[in-house]
């Protein structure tokens, strides 16, 4: 009778190592990421992993890089006007930080080497230099819908509130009198929040941009 033969484990391999991370972190965050717990995650020893990243530090730039890899680009390579093209990016680039929010601060350091992170810079300013943005206002405007997305993604106004109305004794604080009520509201008034903010800056934008094509 032959012997049964054992369930293989999965192979170890980046995307497997870069894919539980991203799940260890959205669960527990930044501070749960250890080489020695996300072996015991993965069903391996500590020293496996080291064949594929040497620090703590390199898995989670390589997780912060599979969250960039999820921003939409189509919009900059399809012929949409410029303005659209940074609404609709931005609108994508906040879901995929919004699904994933306890990365944001390894995000907000900047690119650094990261392929995709890079791919997303490179795409927004390429745009909107080719919409005929001088370079240097370009590379501000990058930096500008950075600054506001990843603002964004970083947490509630909304739930920044408690919900006891208590907390705001009119003697003190005579305008938070329905401050209580905002938690309940917390989704749709941080999406409201994001759309005034984001119209705000197009709008700002939109009348550079006459100047600049006029002085042009």
């Amino acid at each position: 009778m032959c012997a049964m033969a054992r369930p293989r484990k999965p192979l170890l391999s980046t995307d497997r190592i870069v894919r539980t991370a991203r799940e260890l972190v959205d669960r527990e965050g930044l501070a749960a990421v250890s080489t020695r717990r996300l072996a015991a995650e993965l069903g391996v020893s500590g020293p496996s992993l080291y064949n594929h990243f040497r620090t703590k530090d390199e898995i989670l730039e390589a997780v912060a890089d599979s969250v960039s890899a999820l921003v939409d680009l189509s919009m900059f390579e399809d012929g949409r006007a410029w303005r659209t093209a940074l609404r609709d990016w931005a609108v994508s680039y906040r879901a995929a930080l919004r699904a994933h929010p306890n990365i944001v601060p390894v995000l907000a350091r900047g690119p650094g080497r990261r392929p995709a992170a890079l791919r997303v810079a490179d795409a927004a300013y390429g745009a909107m230099v080719d919409a005929g943005w001088p370079p240097a206002q370009a590379t501000s405007i990058g930096a500008l819908m950075r600054y506001f997305i990843m603002g964004s993604a970083l947490g509630s106004f909304a739930g920044g509130f408690v919900d006891d109305a208590s907390a705001y004794d009119p003697a003190d604080y005579p305008h938070l009198g329905q401050a209580h009520l905002l938690a309940e509201q917390q989704e749709k008034i941080d999406e409201r929040a994001f759309e005034t903010g984001l119209s705000a800056l197009l709008d700002g934008l939109a009348q550079q941009y006459e100047r600049v094509r006029q002085e042009a």
